[in-house]
């Protein structure tokens, strides 16, 4: 029988991977390593880094790092306690809440932004109860501005803190809980004295992953910001390219770029060193769950009533948003209409977005599953002193801003001739959406047995033939997932495109904020309701196909 190798015996494994190897190095180079030069080569001359002085930027800059430090603080506080309250207590439902509190960070944040102005804008339904209630005209809540900004930046990336903590309270040993409570220690000194500095390391990477996801949030600012003048980086990039605002839109845009690429840069770094502190080889059983006794029942009807609050209302809201015949008219049978609806989906602005998002993401799905599933695939099975570089160069444009990707292609793509085409918005949904598929295939791949990879080989299968016969296979649904999440990613995008974008190439996502931005409220709300349903239930299809494998990838 073939023995299973050892990692020892992966070197020859690597030199017949050599020529693929170098192969996909190349392409990763170009994919990633490329526009980054250019926006470094481009945006750190001295002449426009001295334009970062300007007050423009300055407030931009304290409005970005304020909102987004903000927004992160509230999503960890939120996102850590609603983990310690599904992953240790007794609450009943928990794979019910799981998925309920999941469904903010699957609606893009500019659709969910769309849902929250149709309960809490100026004519929105829970301010026009209020106002004719109280006989106000300022009505309960005004989310336009920073606060607004602040709330749901945390709303839409709580989940990522949860993710985060999660997977830390599954190392925490139990020994260290039991001899607590042993030593007389009550439930809350043992969660603050014991659990939560064992998992502190991980509230902070939440943090700074929900910071940097934050700071180059383009959709929330622009909605909620700019009609109240209030500038943020991403936004402050978007007016120098669409509207010429300065002499050189080009290079302050760039400038501003790598000012957010060194941030993320940071951030990632010291990102990392926590997760490296957050590894436990042998953890141990894991605790037994904190009984509510008593509370467990009114427990469980407060989270009911809080998801029910952040995962239905903004959709519900989007429903009647889009069915009413004008924003603010009572929601009376008679108001109702489904002519928003049919404007819609048959304008041929939204017919060529849907069009164009389709091909992209479908294109972005393919290049990244094919590419990604080789990556992880050389990165798992075959040892190499590359294999740092193939990682870093796959992974690392996760943590970078969809901003300062936009810029980095534009700056590519005018030299290469594709600025302006639908190909510089494919090959930056590859730059930014790789890493999806490659910690989707990781995972599986390492689960798979070298020993029938290894009879292949024996039976004299080339490494290339293994892996198409035997290998991939074996890792199908992880690398249909990975790419899932890719176009269901990808398809609804804005970020990105808003930068990218020029006459016949706009996404569905560039043409929702046209409709919002113009003012056809029940039009844009209708268009977002059918793309935030349609993403929901295409990502509930990937996680029929793999759930472990979807929750590596959105983690």
């Amino acid at each position: 029988m073939a023995r299973a190798p050892s990692p020892k015996d992966k070197g020859p494994e690597s030199r017949r991977f050599g020529p693929l190897r170098y192969v996909v190095l190349t392409v990763l180079a170009a994919l990633v390593a490329l526009p980054l030069l250019f926006l470094l080569w481009r945006g750190a001359r001295p002449e426009l880094l001295a334009g970062l002085a300007s007050d423009e930027v300055r407030e931009a800059t304290i409005n970005s790092l304020l909102t987004s430090s903000l927004g992160a603080l509230l999503a960890t506080v939120f996102g850590g306690a609603l983990a310690w309250a599904l992953e240790r207590t007794d609450v009943p439902a928990r794979n019910f809440f799981r998925a309920a509190f999941f469904v903010p960070f699957l609606v893009p944040p500019f659709i969910g932004t769309i849902g929250w102005l149709a309960v809490f804008g100026p004519v929105g339904y829970a301010n026009a109860l209020y106002n004719r209630a109280t006989g106000s005209t300022e009505g309960l809540v005004d989310l336009y501005g920073p606060g607004g900004i602040v709330a749901l930046l945390a709303l839409h990336s709580y989940p990522i803190v949860y993710l985060t903590v999660a997977a830390a309270l599954g190392g925490v040993p139990a020994a260290l809980e039991e001899a607590a409570r042993a030593s007389g220690a009550g439930r809350l000194r043992v969660a603050l004295d014991v659990t939560l500095p064992l998992v502190f390391p991980a509230l902070v990477a939440g943090f700074i992953l929900v910071f940097v996801s934050n700071l180059s949030d383009f959709g929330i600012p622009a909605l909620l910001g700019l009609p109240e003048r209030y500038e943020v980086l991403p936004t402050l990039i978007y007016g120098y390219l669409v509207s010429g605002s300065t002499d050189n839109p080009l290079g302050a845009a760039s400038s501003i770029g790598v000012v957010l690429l060194l941030l993320a840069a940071g951030a990632l770094v010291l990102q990392r060193r926590l997760s490296r502190r957050l590894d436990s080889d042998a953890p141990g059983p894991r605790p037994e769950p904190v009984s509510l006794g008593s509370a467990r029942v009114p427990f469980a009807a407060l989270l009911s009533v809080l998801a029910l609050l952040l995962a239905v209302t903004p959709v519900a809201a989007l429903l009647v948003g889009a069915l009413l015949r004008a924003p603010g008219v009572p929601l009376t049978l008679d108001n109702l209409t489904l002519d928003n609806l049919e404007r819609a989906l048959i304008a041929p602005a939204t017919v060529r977005g849907a069009v164009n998002s389709l091909l992209l993401a479908t294109g972005a799905a393919l290049l990244c599953g094919l590419l990604g599933a080789t990556v992880a695939t050389l990165i798992v099975r075959a040892r190499s002193r590359l294999n740092a570089a193939l990682d870093a160069l796959a992974i690392a444009p996760q943590a970078l801003p969809g901003t300062v990707i936009a810029v980095a292609w534009i700056l590519a793509g005018i030299p290469l001739g594709l600025y302006g085409t639908k190909a510089i918005i494919l090959l930056a949904y590859a730059t930014a959406f790789l890493a999806l598929v490659v910690q989707t295939v990781r995972g599986s791949l390492a689960n798979v047995p070298v020993a029938y990879e290894e009879a292949a080989r024996l039976s004299g299968a080339s490494p290339l033939r293994t892996l198409r016969d035997v290998t991939w296979p074996l890792v199908n649904p992880a690398i249909v997932v990975g790419a899932g999440l890719v176009f269901f990613t990808a398809v609804r995008e804005l970020t990105i495109s808003a930068l990218l974008v020029a006459p016949g190439s706009e996404t569905l996502g560039v043409v929702i904020f046209n409709l919002q931005q113009a003012g056809a409220y029940n039009v844009s709300t209708a268009l977002a309701l059918v793309v935030a349903v349609a993403g929901l239930l295409g990502v509930g299809a990937i996680a029929l196909v793999g759930r472990g494998s979807l929750w590596r990838g959105l983690s």
